[in-house]
């Protein structure tokens, strides 16, 4: 394995474990404080959501997954369906993160905290497939 595979793999473990953070806070701690400071608003504000956040935590940890089990997969020789386990599931976050600045762009610095991990992890997996 190269060093910008590997280099990419501990992006896209990054990126995982991030979005299991974010999973984490909407489905289960939607109106602590953690949530609240990330995301914004107060638990009042924030009650009548927790439906929806349970759901979007459902699609981040999946992405999540979805990415481990391509890192656990190249680990293990499979690199081409590893690769593109990790790069559908690192796509996915950072498509989610331009979405979320493309929709509104005061969320410009949660998208760049969303989407920088996964981005240097497409790069450096895109080009160690490519050398």
């Amino acid at each position: 394995m190269n060093i910008l595979l590997i280099i990419g793999l501990i992006f896209a473990a990054l990126a995982g474990l991030l979005h299991v953070l974010i999973a984490y806070m909407e489905m289960f701690a939607w109106e602590e404080p953690l949530a609240r400071k990330t995301f914004g608003g107060t638990a009042e504000e924030a009650r009548p959501f927790t439906f929806f956040a349970y759901n979007q935590g459902l699609y981040n940890g999946f992405l999540a997954a979805e990415t481990f089990v391509g890192i656990a997969l190249t680990v293990c020789g499979y690199t081409a369906v590893g690769s593109a386990l990790m790069i559908a599931g690192t796509a996915s976050m950072l498509c989610a993160a331009l979405g979320l600045v493309l929709k509104d762009s005061s969320y410009a610095q949660a998208s760049a905290k969303q989407g920088t991990l996964p981005l240097l992890s497409l790069i450096f997996i895109i080009i160690a497939l490519l050398v």
